[in-house]
């Protein structure tokens, strides 16, 4: 008789909240770059376009950083991959104070580099990690669940960034002392994690991704010779997911990046407010997600996927309007629809990948490049008009749509 597989077992629970907190963490450090992009154009008095290249920072570590990081995983494990992560985030924080004395664009940008290095090893190894803390059929809702904690991380950084960077009338609201010393506390905080996680003793696990003996292999373990990525056929969920990844990405990218700069000009917001409001974006994707992972329960994980990409193509047009307040509104929505996709689309694109999970991982996580990319198209745009740059987005959410709506035919197995 086959039985409802549980969450996670309990040998692994302090594990899963460690792991689950670095989640938060980079969620912090993501959503700041999006502050400091238009502190960027205050203070060192750059373009829309040219501050994106903040994002291209960020999101182009991910693409560097991939295939290194899951093979310094597969080789020296999660724990390894963790430690890594952590001390790569630290060091880059800690190369902020070099950067804002000189006041160098070029040099934050390869301070956010390192760090962002630090943030991709992390996301390569956290996710493959959670998915291995249980049952295979679970795995969505776990990194579902995590990843809603990155979205409190999310959360937190805008507010931070609101009132300690972009704040009018302090003290250092038109310099970067200010952006020096919050990236020291941060790079403190994260050095003090390491340590910690380095004194952590971690359950030996089998990732079940790699050795798979439930419903998802027909009751029967897995011939691993049979799903090889060259194998083409087998793995053509994974392909199609990584290609999407990156679509989805760039969505954000380019949503995030211009958000503050969306309620300056449109709504005539202060930046300050702007980025709380951003912040509240965030909440909103909180709450996605954990709508997403409680509706999960019901609705195949594949099918939620493409209804919120759907609803998010309506959301893309309304804000590319400019109405005012409705567009406003819809442009927080992009993030409760957003919620799922990243989590979904990497947890549908490792299931039954065998051996080649790690692999897998890693080509996933360096989708997240299109994240660098989009930002600065959608800055072109945004130095005439900031709405109309919107229906890019548009672009993206058709190729997650068709990954949704396809996916039973590319990984009949797993639905």
């Amino acid at each position: 008789m086959s039985t409802k597989p549980n969450f996670t077992e309990r040998k692994y629970l302090v594990v899963l909240i460690f792991v689950t907190s670095l989640f938060l963490m980079w969620g912090v450090s993501m959503t700041l770059g999006d502050v400091l992009n238009r502190h960027f154009q205050n203070v060192l008095h750059i373009t829309k376009s040219r501050s994106a290249l903040v994002q291209f920072s960020i999101f182009g570590a991910y693409f560097v950083m991939g295939i290194p990081a899951g093979m310094f995983m597969k080789r020296f494990g999660y724990k390894s991959g963790v430690l890594m992560g952590l001390i790569l985030y630290s060091i880059g924080a800690f190369l902020f104070i070099p950067a804002a004395n000189a006041e160098s664009f070029t040099f934050f940008r390869i301070a956010l580099f390192v760090l962002a290095c630090g943030m991709a090893t992390l996301e390569t190894v956290a996710h493959p990690f959670i998915a291995s803390l249980g049952d295979q059929r679970t795995s969505d809702q776990r990194i579902n669940f995590s990843q809603a904690f990155n979205g409190v991380g999310g959360v937190i950084g805008p507010v931070i960034g609101s009132y300690f960077i972009l704040k009018a009338g302090q003290e250092h609201s038109n310099d970067l002392v200010s952006v020096k010393h919050l990236y020291i506390i941060i790079g403190a905080v994260i050095a003090v994690v390491a340590l910690c996680f380095s004194f952590l003793k971690v359950p030996p696990v089998t990732d079940p991704h790699a050795v798979s003996d439930d419903s998802y292999a027909n009751d029967s373990l897995v011939n691993v010779t049979q799903i090889k990525v060259s194998t083409g056929k087998r793995s053509s969920h994974f392909i199609f997911a990584a290609i999407t990844q990156l679509f989805n990405v760039a969505a954000q990218g380019g949503t995030w990046a211009f958000f503050i700069n969306y309620g300056h000009d449109i709504m005539h917001f202060s930046d300050e407010n702007a980025g709380y409001y951003f912040s509240l974006s965030m909440v909103m994707m909180i709450v996605g997600r954990f709508a997403g992972t409680y509706l999960m329960r019901f609705i195949k994980p594949y099918k939620l996927l493409a209804t919120f990409a759907f609803c998010n193509i309506i959301m893309c047009v309304i804000v590319a309007q400019g109405f005012g307040w409705p567009s406003f509104v819809a442009l927080l929505f992009i993030n409760f629809f957003f919620s799922i996709m990243f989590p979904t689309i990497f947890s549908l694109g490792i299931k039954d990948m065998g051996a080649d999970t790690q692999f897998a991982s890693s080509l996933i996580v360096m989708g997240v490049v299109g994240g660098g990319l989009f930002p600065y198209l959608m800055g072109l745009i945004a130095n005439h008009n900031v709405a109309t740059a919107y229906y890019l987005p548009i672009i993206c959410y058709l190729v997650i749509f068709a990954f949704g709506f396809m996916y039973p035919r590319l990984n009949k197995k797993a639905v």
